[in-house]
């Protein structure tokens, strides 16, 4: 399964919206900037994820961005197909040619995909923290 730098920045997206506290949206820029996405790209990939039903937008001086749905019923794999397609359009970047090959790479496609369908961007991020947490040093005696 490949993945497309708009599907990363998806993701990254609705991870920082997953971080924050619920029911307050984020600003766009505040996103791209914790996130190192371009912003003009970002407001395009959040319209998309928008209208797939992952986020929503409130307006106003306090608007911004939050997340529609629970970060525990959201799949990184649904993220990825809501913004590339299924994985039979994006390919392999591969001769498109019966090898000796094609069958292995159907399920190494296959393998993945059922991880990142069984992954939630909860899980994600609390992988996340937990393997952030440990890198903090305590100098403390």
């Amino acid at each position: 399964m490949t993945t497309s730098v708009k599907a990363d920045y998806a993701l990254r997206a609705i991870l920082d919206l997953a971080a924050q506290k619920p029911g307050e949206p984020v600003k766009i820029a505040d996103i791209a900037r914790r996130r190192k996405i371009p912003q003009k790209f970002l407001e395009l990939i959040l319209v998309g994820l928008k209208q797939a039903g992952f986020v929503e937008s409130r307006r106003g001086a306090e608007g911004g961005y939050l997340l529609a749905r629970t970060a525990e019923s959201i799949t990184v794999g649904e993220v990825i197909r809501a913004v590339d397609g299924p994985s039979e359009d994006r390919g392999r970047g591969r001769n498109k040619l019966e090898t000796p090959f094609t069958d292995l790479w159907q399920r190494v496609d296959a393998a993945v995909g059922a991880i990142v369908d069984k992954t939630t961007i909860g899980e994600v991020l609390r992988d996340w923290a937990d393997r952030q947490s440990k890198g903090v040093l305590n100098w403390e005696i």
